[in-house]
């Protein structure tokens, strides 16, 4: 059996097996940085999808190049069966953490992927927990799940917590320059931490615990919710004075200290900021706190959506107009811009919306071709190619994701009816009106 000793050394020179689990957004380029570096790879996902593209050498995710898959290929292989964890030296687990239909935090990912891996433990593994969960995850569910099956953690097998910090699309940071954090349940297990990710990424910061390392991944996207929550809020009364949000933003970033832009839309997307807060929230209440602060600004940005669908429905009044039977086309259906993901997206929320009201609502967003979610009233799920008469066909444009390919002052040419949820117009245009 393989020690903790020997674990170390074989990280050192890469000739330990690396195990990925999960390939979405964390894991796939997870696994292209370390194939990057020299280590082998073993891929491990429930969606066979996934895995055949992968095989062949093909990206399903718009930003991560199919070149980057077919020459990492000598180096990985991905499969369906977790009976081949037993030759990985670590096991990465990067699966999702939704909630559920109460909005109480959905481990069930987390704890079928470890039950899972349980049979093909064994000793001189270490396991790294990536996915954001409420702070005491690693120890009070995988902690004990390991341990039933006669490994010690920290003496035989090794378990930390390095939250991820992907943020997709980002051109100025990768997988490999994000600041890596690292807590182990032991100092032995957070020893092998920074000896697993050190070769891979360019800076580790070890912390004292794993519940450290949790809470700070969910500290992180809460600043952000909290702070893009204050900015749709002073959106609002902003807009009810007649004064421009987004110019009032630019002026007060001219201050060189003290203020940090957070920059409002029509609602929260992704899988993070949307999600992460109730984990804190969540997890607060069993220590009879509740969290009002955070509460109160995922109330405002769980309002946004319907906020842009008023100014739609107002503007197209000004139009003579109303949703009804008003064709509207949606820019961008992806959460941000320049990425395919549309998990949580307000987009979807807007569309959704509408057609409620009964407007007959388009898409058009390269990067999402074919959207395949169920709506309540199917319009087209094909996005619709932007040229002149397309635009001009349209009663009103909402341009809801701020997609760099799409040529703005075309489409304010050709357009009858803008309504501006991510101020992407700086002047003020007889067409455009700013949500």
């Amino acid at each position: 059996m393989k020690s903790l000793n020997n674990l170390k050394a074989s990280l050192n020179n890469k000739s330990a097996r690396i195990g990925i689990v999960g390939l979405g957004y964390v894991g796939l380029p997870l696994l292209l940085r370390f194939v990057e570096v020299g280590y082998r790879v073993i891929a491990f996902d429930i969606d066979e999808e996934k895995i055949n593209k992968l095989m062949q050498g093909e990206s399903y995710i718009k930003h991560i190049n199919s070149k980057k898959i077919r020459a990492a290929k000598e180096m990985f292989v991905a499969t369906l069966d977790f009976s081949h964890a037993t030759e990985c030296d670590a096991l990465i687990i990067c699966v999702p953490t939704p909630l559920d239909k109460y909005q109480a935090p959905d481990l069930s990912f987390i704890t079928n992927t470890m039950e899972n891996l349980l049979p093909y433990l064994r000793q001189g593994q270490i396991i790294s927990l990536e996915s954001t969960t409420w702070p005491g995850t690693t120890e009070e569910e995988l902690l004990p799940r390991i341990e039933s099956v006669g490994l010690k953690v920290g003496r035989d097998l090794a378990l930390v917590f390095s939250p991820e910090r992907e943020d997709p699309g980002n051109k100025k940071f990768n997988t490999r320059t994000i600041p890596k954090l690292v807590g182990g349940v032991t100092s032995k297990c957070l020893e092998m931490g920074i000896s697993l990710y050190e070769s891979v990424i360019d800076e580790i910061v070890p912390v004292s615990s794993t519940r450290v390392a949790e809470s700070a991944k969910l500290l992180e996207n809460i600043h952000r919710a909290v702070n893009i929550g204050l900015a749709n809020e002073f959106k609002i009364i902003c807009d009810k004075m007649g004064i421009d949000v987004y110019e009032v933003i630019r002026a007060a970033s001219t201050k060189p200290f003290g203020f940090v832009p957070y920059w409002p839309g029509p609602g929260l997307g992704g899988h993070c900021i949307p999600i992460d807060p109730f984990y804190l929230t969540w997890k607060a209440k069993e220590f009879g706190i509740t969290s009002r602060f955070i509460d109160a600004a995922g109330e405002v940005n769980h309002s946004m959506p319907d906020w842009v669908v008023a100014k739609v429905q107002n503007a197209l009044n000004d139009h003579q107009k109303a949703v009804k039977g008003s064709k509207i086309l949606i820019l961008g259906l992806a959460y941000k811009k320049n990425i395919d993901d549309v998990r949580e997206s307000p987009s979807i929320k807007l569309m959704k919306s509408l057609q409620s009201m009964g407007g007959l609502v388009d898409y058009s967003d390269p990067y999402v071709p074919i959207f395949s979610g169920n709506l309540e009233f199917e319009s087209s799920l094909m996005s619709i190619d932007i040229t002149a008469s397309a635009i001009s066909s349209y009663d009103c444009i909402l341009i809801a994701t701020d997609h760099d390919v799409y040529d703005y002052e075309e489409i304010r040419k050709n357009a009858k009816l803008i309504v501006d949820a991510r101020g992407v117009y700086k002047e003020k245009f007889h067409n455009v009106v700013k949500a």
